[in-house]
């Protein structure tokens, strides 16, 4: 009867050790993957129409000529918020290099405008209907996961299309081997 008892301490133990690890994975970030297939040309992903807070029309065309990182998210979405502040950071350091950050969301604009300010994003949120998600889907986010974020060159061409997470020293990684600054 002896014998058992250190063999159920050590099972109790290993047993513990296994739930403490589970619990833990639970609440890690996922890693961001690549999307899949682009199914849209530099025109289109240009003249995409998009409302900003004001209502007025936008297109990403507007920014023609910069590195573009474009980012699909929710106000709902749990991994948008973390990654957001990053990419505030980001736009900060990078803005005089050529490079402009926009959020894209099918969310309520005043719900928008409200964690816009919340987080002190300092890029544009912009809104659209069901063709933000679209858009998305077009760009390689077959499931329609947020986030995804997109990097277009300066012709609106696809350079690298994530879903989840784009952690901030990745993105700055990528920024730096794409303008070479």
């Amino acid at each position: 009867m002896k014998g058992w008892l250190p063999l159920a301490g050590i099972g109790l133990l290993a047993g513990l050790a296994g739930v403490s690890l589970w619990l833990a994975d639970r609440h890690a970030t996922p890693p961001a993957i690549e999307a899949g297939p682009v199914d849209a040309s530099p025109a289109a992903i240009q003249s995409a129409l998009f409302r900003d807070g004001d209502g007025a029309p936008r297109s990403l065309g507007q920014f023609a000529g910069k590195v573009l990182v474009v980012n699909f998210w929710a106000t709902w979405c749990t991994p948008c918020r973390e990654e957001m502040p990053g990419f505030v950071k980001l736009q900060s350091r990078w803005q005089d290099r050529g490079v402009q950050f926009v959020g894209l969301a099918q969310d309520d604009p005043a719900k928008v405008a409200a964690f816009g300010r919340e987080l002190g994003v300092n890029y544009p949120l912009w809104l659209g209907e069901e063709g933000v998600m679209a858009l998305s889907r077009r760009l390689g986010n077959r499931l329609g996961v947020l986030p995804h974020t997109v990097l277009l060159d300066g012709q609106g061409r696809v350079i690298e299309s994530r879903i989840g997470v784009f952690a901030e020293p990745v993105l700055e990684s990528r920024l730096a081997a794409i303008t070479g600054k």
